[in-house]
């Protein structure tokens, strides 16, 4: 290429080899462990979105209330880059229990609150160890499976993720009306206790230790400080814009601009000579494959958010569904995540080649996102499924098959800082999948008021408030005619949200050739594998001695 994105180093070759699935009994000790440290950052991630409204009481937190979810996302997002690097000078084992310590430490402190403020605080030590849960468990996979394996582990740990998102509201409703919201956050103890029981016993895993002092030296502390600034300020501009102030306002354009200006500052440091060991190494993004595999995962990560938060608008406010109701609506979409990324798993495995997944993976989230326009108030049941399978065919087949295309052109050296850039681009892609369709939405729908004869309504709508108001409990008090009317308003504006949705990834498809097809090593390399006798052996990583 001509531009400053060289092409891909020459790849490793290995040649058609046979791979064995042998993987050994620490491995299949460590990897449940994994699944379910996974499951515990996935659940507290949306456990707490329908006990919002009861902490937001019993609390008294007012107009802070948002903050029971964004302390969680803000912090969880800006550490991941930081976890890359420490997973390095201090090892994998003992950041990753404490990862998980930090996350049940929060949780306890968020159950026992007593006020608003220390329950904001628990979210956000919760969110310091999930966000390093959810890059660590994917290092670790990296460091234990050669490259051609990777997806099968890798896309399991997926389903796993997105279903316990998926699933967390359920869970946080029933706790709150069977138990207590407290309950919500001392789930996580229990849980908690057994991963780290489960990661102390069975993951063990080379390392070259240094002193202390050598290894706080080799830190870069300065990367660190602008990467965390700088994404504390992005991510409250983007959770905040648009819903709690107006982009114009002066609340959103500060913390944006100096968020933006601060990366940009972190990104020259990081090239800068001063720098011998960089939290994300520029060489990371300079050839295409990883640079275009980075901005497929955070097309995939924006989508996914973009219907997972805008399916619910169209069945509560267009088709009437009560929220747990709209839930049980959306399982096509959590459901079909299982065996999608299975196949897209296998196809890797099968064949070594991951650019007709993205291919498939990107044309099928532009299809499935472009039908979602023709729905409306008489869409069929299965209208409404058939959709929905065929846009999470091309979400889920995808997922196994970015974070190892990525890495394909890269040593494996280079695992704990790549997987940190790859894991901080996702949580970004989902950050974005809140405000784009939410900005565009409201946008749509504001154009749309003089269709609602109620000025009422019409006020009550207004203002960028379309969004909040997209419930079967609000629709339910309106007048059969203006119920109508506003219902009309719904599916033209979500029409809009869709259209650009797949315009978004109907653009991105056209990027994927531009990738190249390297072959995928089918062994490692790393100096993080196996602890003392797990040899690893050409075409195979052997775990049958401990």
């Amino acid at each position: 290429m001509g531009d400053s994105i060289s092409a891909d180093p020459p790849a490793v070759q290995n040649g058609d080899k046979t791979i064995s699935n042998n993987r050994g009994w620490r491995f299949w000790a460590i990897f449940p462990a994994l699944c379910v440290t996974a499951l515990l950052s996935a659940l507290e991630a949306t456990v707490v979105s329908n006990a919002a409204s009861t902490i937001t009481t019993e609390l008294n937190l007012g107009d802070n209330y948002p903050w029971i979810v964004n302390a969680f996302l803000m912090t969880s997002t800006a550490v991941q880059p930081v976890y890359g690097q420490l997973a390095d000078l201090f090892g994998r084992r003992w950041i990753t229990i404490s990862a998980v310590a930090l996350l049940v430490f929060g949780s306890g402190i968020a159950g026992g609150a007593s006020t608003g403020g220390m329950l904001i605080a628990g979210r956000a030590i919760q969110g310091i160890g999930g966000g390093g849960i959810n890059m660590l468990i994917d290092l670790i996979i990296c460091d234990l499976v050669p490259l051609r394996e990777r997806p099968k582990y890798l896309g399991l740990v997926a389903v796993i993720f997105a279903i316990g998102t998926s699933l967390g509201p359920f869970i946080g409703g029933a706790l709150v009306q069977q138990a207590s919201w407290r309950w919500v956050f001392y789930i996580n103890l229990p849980i908690g206790g057994v991963a780290m029981v489960l990661l102390y016993l069975f993951l063990h895993t080379n390392f070259k230790p240094t002193t202390f002092k050598q290894s706080l030296g080799r830190f870069d502390l300065i990367g660190s400080l602008l990467v965390l600034g700088s994404s504390v300020a992005i991510v409250f501009a983007l959770t905040y814009g648009g819903s709690r102030f107006a982009w114009s306002s002066w609340h959103i354009i500060v913390p944006l601009v100096i968020g933006l200006v601060t990366l940009i500052l972190f990104h020259a440091y990081e090239a800068s000579p001063w720098v011998k060991e960089p939290l994300l190494p520029p060489h990371l993004f300079g050839n295409r494959t990883s640079a275009i595999s980075f901005y497929a995962t955070f097309i995939q990560s924006l989508m996914f958010v973009w219907v997972i938060y805008f399916l619910p608008v169209y069945f509560q406010a267009v088709l009437g569904s009560s929220p747990n109701r709209a839930g049980v609506q959306l399982l096509p979409t959590v459901i079909g995540i299982v065996p999608f990324a299975g196949i897209g798993a296998a196809f890797i495995e099968k064949v070594g080649k991951y650019r007709p997944i993205h291919l498939v993976g990107m044309a099928l989230m532009a299809i499935g996102t472009g039908t979602f326009a023709l729905l409306n108030e008489k869409s069929s049941t299965g209208v409404w499924v058939g959709l929905q399978i065929l846009q999470v065919a091309g979400f889920a087949v995808i997922t196994p098959a970015l974070l190892p295309a990525v890495q394909a052109p890269l040593s494996d050296k280079d695992n704990a800082s790549s997987t940190a850039a790859w894991a901080y681009i996702r949580s970004y892609g989902a950050i974005w999948g809140i405000t784009v369709p939410v900005a565009i939405f409201n946008n749509q729908f504001e154009q749309r008021l003089y269709k609602i004869s109620d000025p009422v309504v019409r006020s009550t709508v207004s203002g960028g408030n379309a969004y909040a108001h997209g419930t079967k409990e609000f629709m339910s008090t309106l007048p059969s005619q203006v119920r109508s009317e506003t219902v009309t308003v719904f599916v033209e504006s979500l029409r809009i949200v869709w259209i650009v949705a797949a315009a978004i990834c109907g653009a991105s498809t056209l990027l994927i050739p531009l990738e190249k097809e390297i072959p995928m090593r089918t062994e490692l390399e790393t100096e993080y594998g196996y602890k003392n006798g797990q040899e690893q052996k050409k075409g195979r990583h052997s775990a049958e001695r401990v």
